[in-house]
């Protein structure tokens, strides 16, 4: 927007532009191979991360640029000095506060739909209670939502953002989880925090104060409609707890994640030839020394991956890791039966084709609605494995690029919708 040539590259899109000297990435596709005048890393207590921390730890210690500009809060500080002293760089610090503070309004919206007003971001951390706020919203008051969640597509999710931040658009209030956390330039005013609980896949937990800093501090931002932010609760009983988690002092992360490449893989499977991919990451986990600086991150999913990639006879050790390592939801049994008839073809030498048709229209229920999320969950992994794959073996890839777009655009048009039924299981 500013005439300066830029490219883009995510793990399901490269646009390469004419003449750019300069590149937008997701921290997972960065390049370690080329060589920049400067890099910038944002979000850098990431590398904290349990399941992705390794990105960021990979990009900060592989950039190979003359300066790396890193951003991000002070909870990462003493790690990333740390590091630097470990190379020997120069680092040198700036500190930035907010322009406008933050502002805690002890007065809760006492657990009535009535008292949301334009420019309210109501976050829940339950997907499942997304569209239930938003229909409640709409019926108690003449504002219009737009949803924000984390299993909608990145266009879908720029497109809400962009209708959010249009004062003529007629979205005025926005319904989201904590995917708006990072990645969104929102006009918000007031976050209103629907609870502070979540579920952490066994049992419901309090929200950590760090996730309820960064959520609340998306409130009245430079450059935004509003420039003073206030943060609240939807219901008394959860003031106590903002304000404690607002009060509460950044902790310092005390080691960056690390995650094995195929090279490190490829050594150790020489000492195992017989294991399975599985047990190979499991053998590398028990098997592996860290000192206190770094820790492995978590793989739960990629061994379940791993586990249904083993079955494939025929890949190399190289194909089975770029299979594992792409973008799959192993929740979802269709997304990972995709990835199946993929590797399945690919072992086979055989091109690798879509068996999906684009719906003709939008979602009229929440189970639709899912529908489409899976197939541009498929869509999108059939693109990332057509940028890790030679490109005869997926020669689906311009045509998946627009079904994808076209999901998205249904996606868009569906959560528009005011009537949307919500039956739904929790996913």
């Amino acid at each position: 927007a500013d005439g300066v040539y830029c490219s883009l590259t995510t793990g399901q899109e490269k646009k390469e532009v004419p003449f750019a000297n300069h590149v937008a990435c997701t921290v997972e596709m960065v390049s370690t191979q080329k060589t920049w005048e400067v890099a910038v890393i944002d979000e850098i207590q990431m590398l904290a991360d349990e399941f992705r921390g390794w990105a960021w730890t990979r990009a900060f210690l592989g950039l190979q640029a003359n300066e790396i500009h890193v951003c991000g809060d002070p909870t990462a500080l003493r790690l990333v000095r740390d590091i630097c002293a470990i190379t020997g760089d120069e680092m040198e610090e700036c500190h930035y506060e907010r322009f406008d503070p933050l502002s805690i309004d002890q007065h809760s919206l006492e657990g009535k739909y009535g008292n949301i007003c334009p420019g309210d971001c109501i976050v829940s951390f339950s997907r499942k209670e997304i569209f239930s706020i938003k229909r409640a919203v709409e019926l108690a008051t003449s504002n219009r939502c737009c949803v924000i969640y984390g299993a909608l597509p990145p266009e879908t999710r720029r497109h809400q953002a962009k209708l959010f931040n249009d004062p003529n658009s007629g979205y005025d209030v926005l319904v989201a989880t904590d995917a708006i956390g990072m990645g969104l330039n929102l006009n918000i005013k007031r976050v209103v925090f629907h609870s502070l609980e979540k579920y952490d896949g066994k049992t419901q937990i309090k929200v950590s104060a760090s996730q309820v800093k960064q959520i609340a501090g998306r409130a009245g931002r430079r450059g935004t409609l509003y420039q003073i932010g206030t943060a609240t609760t939807f219901y008394s009983r959860d003031i106590p707890y903002l304000v404690q988690c607002m009060e509460e002092p950044f902790s310092a992360t005390s080691s960056a994640g690390l995650f094995p490449m195929y090279e490190q893989i490829e050594l150790f499977a020489t000492q195992m030839p017989e294991a399975t991919f599985s047990k190979l990451l499991d053998r590398f986990a028990e098997t592996c020394q860290l000192d206190g600086s770094f820790f492995l991150c978590r793989n739960d999913n990629l061994k379940k991956v791993a586990g249904i990639i083993d079955k494939v006879k025929g890949l190399t050790l190289e194909d089975k890791m770029s299979f594992i390592l792409a973008p799959v939801n192993s929740r979802d049994p269709r997304v990972i039966n995709a990835l199946l008839s993929f590797a399945l073809a690919y072992s086979k030498k055989l091109p690798v084709h879509l068996a999906m048709a684009t719906p003709m229209g939008s979602a009229k229920s929440i189970v639709q609605l899912m529908d489409l999320e899976t197939r541009h969950q498929i869509l999108s992994l059939y693109l990332w494995l057509s940028h890790h794959f030679p490109e005869e073996c997926f020669p689906q890839k311009e045509q998946a690029g627009q079904m994808a777009a076209d999901i998205a655009l249904l996606l868009g048009e569906s959560l528009a919708q005011q009537d949307i039924r919500i039956v739904q299981k929790d996913h």
